[in-house]
């Protein structure tokens, strides 16, 4: 069961514009540009319904090649990979300090932002910690604030099957998701993997 304050899945690439033209071809859907982030990424997303979205995430093509973006693992990145997935909570605050008592410390709380292809500027708040938990199945956290949420620009469509999870130890998961209070299908495995299947115009499409 997908949990319901999903907010998108992270699917990040080494090469953008390659990644999404592979995506558009294996999919059937083109995903909408959704800019540029300081930091030297871009974007571009497919709505996955009214509440949620896929990013795909990965070097800008207009930044400068020489200062590598860090973010999701991109600065050694090789192959496209599920990186990580985000959940917008009630109240993010709260939730932090609730992850805190219970034993999981989400990251802090800070500022980032994206300008659109259009030059709209989009602001919103997410958790940061300095290594993913359990290698991004663990999600962060985003508050959008007063920003419109981007599924509710008019992204192209893609159904959303199902969203799992595989890890060596899936109960030391299991706890840290329950101290944010989400819900994630977790099962034993050699290695840590978000799989999303995904319902295209050319059939089910597993991402991992």
């Amino acid at each position: 069961m997908t949990d319901p304050h999903l907010d998108h899945l992270v699917y990040a690439v080494p090469d953008l514009l390659a990644g999404v033209a592979e995506f558009a071809a294996r999919t059937g859907v083109t995903p909408a540009a959704g800019g540029s982030h300081p930091g030297g990424t871009a974007n571009y997303l497919v709505g996955l319904g009214p509440d949620s979205y896929l990013e795909i995430i990965g070097p800008d093509p207009a930044a400068d090649p020489a200062g590598r973006p860090r973010a999701f693992g991109l600065e050694t990145l090789t192959e496209a990979r599920l990186a990580a997935w985000a959940v917008h909570p009630d109240g993010i605050e709260e939730t932090v300090r609730q992850a805190r008592e219970r034993g999981y410390d989400p990251g802090e709380v800070q500022p980032l932002s994206r300008l659109t292809p259009d030059g709209t500027l989009l602001a919103w708040r997410l958790t940061r910690r300095a290594e993913p938990a359990a290698d991004g199945l663990v999600p962060f956290l985003i508050d959008w604030g007063r920003t419109s949420h981007p599924a509710t620009s008019g992204l192209p469509q893609l159904g959303l099957v199902s969203f799992t999870a595989t890890h060596p130890d899936p109960a030391a998961v299991r706890r840290d998701l329950a101290a944010l209070g989400v819900s994630l299908d977790v099962t034993a495995g050699p290695a840590a993997t978000l799989q999303a299947r995904l319902d295209t115009p050319r059939g089910p499409l597993t991402l991992r």
